[in-house]
This record gives C-alpha cells, structure tokens and sequence, in this order.
C-alpha cells in the first residue's frame, strides 16, 4: 500500500522549482521521505482512510488503543476464545463503545477479558489528505536530503590535490522537522 505523503508537484511549488531538472531525484526520494516519517511517527497517515485496517489485541485493560489515528470509523470488534479460530462479534454500546481514538469496554467487569489474540478491530483511520504542516516537514526533509547528498560531503580544497571527506556526524533530524514529526508521533506502545 504505502501512500506518499506529498507529490513532486506539490514539492516543486513549494520549493519554486520550474525546470524538470531534479524530477527523477525528487520522484526516488518522496517515497523515502514518506516511509521515513511513517515509520518515525508510528503511523501511516493516510492508507486506511480509505481502505479498512484490522488489528488484533489481546485485551486484558479497560481499553484498546488503536494505531491508525484519527479514528474514522469502527467497522467490527470481534472476539475470540479459541486464539482466532473463530470469532464473535460484540454488540457497539453494549459491550463496547468508542471515545475518540479508543475502543472501551462496557463489559461489566470494565474490562476486556484477556484473551491471546482475542480481539480482532476492523476501522477505517487516518487523515483524508496528509497535514500541511506534516506535508512542509516531509518536503524540508527532502530538500535536507537532497542539500546534503545523503549525509557525506567530498570537498576538494582551492590548489591541491588531495580531496577532504567531511561526514555528517549526527543522527538527529533538524529541528522544525523533528518537532513537527513528534506532534503527530503515536503513543501507544
């Protein structure tokens, strides 16, 4: 599946870029930038908003925290004792009930029994279009991809003949990009 989050249009008017230049370097790159920032923000922003998603849970707390959000829609949750063989569906506002991005349990124990691989939650998540401010971050960790030639500098000094390699030493990400990626970061563990 794996959606970009940005197209090379979208990045060329945000950069001013006219000539078809860099079109091959920027089409390489978008889905890289937009894998990266997936897996950075533990989420994929924009696969199942159309599509559905199902995810198994195993319960045991009050509550399942789901990954893709924002929650759409909550298509099923189903339950199974027997490890997933079979499945039964539990009734929405009877057993369960959604509050923002969580499926609660109305069990009257308050929580869902502990089951391995007893739940099993189809929805919709996700945003309709990615964020802008998402969407700025993805195409400035582009051009810092592109600005630095993928982390290594080769520098040949003025009338020599020897040639210097000077190596980006850190991991970080530039700072108004990791701030934007930590906003949208999922907690759940």
């Amino acid at each position: 599946m794996g959606l970009d989050l940005f197209t090379r249009q979208e990045y060329k008017s945000y950069m001013g870029i006219n000539s078809a230049n860099s079109d091959g370097e920027i089409d390489s790159l978008i889905p890289k930038v937009s894998q990266f920032a997936k897996t950075y923000c533990k989420r994929t922003f924009l696969d199942y908003y159309n599509d559905p998603l199902v995810e198994y849970n195993a319960g045991g707390f009050d509550r399942i925290l789901l990954k893709e959000t924002p929650v759409a829609n909550v298509t099923s949750v189903q339950q199974s004792k027997d490890y997933g063989q079979t499945w039964t569906s539990l009734v929405k506002y009877t057993d369960w009930v959604l509050d923002g991005d969580d499926i609660v349990s109305l069990h009257p124990s308050g929580k869902f029994e502990q089951l391995i691989r007893g739940y099993k939650i189809s929805y919709f998540g996700g945003y309709e279009a990615t964020p802008e401010d998402l969407k700025a971050a993805c195409m400035d960790l582009l051009t810092y991809y592109k600005d630095n030639e993928g982390a290594v500098k080769s520098t040949k000094a003025a009338g020599t003949n020897s040639t210097q390699i000077e190596y980006i030493q850190t991991s970080s990400l530039p700072a108004h990009i990791r701030r934007v990626f930590d906003l949208y970061m999922a907690d759940y563990q």
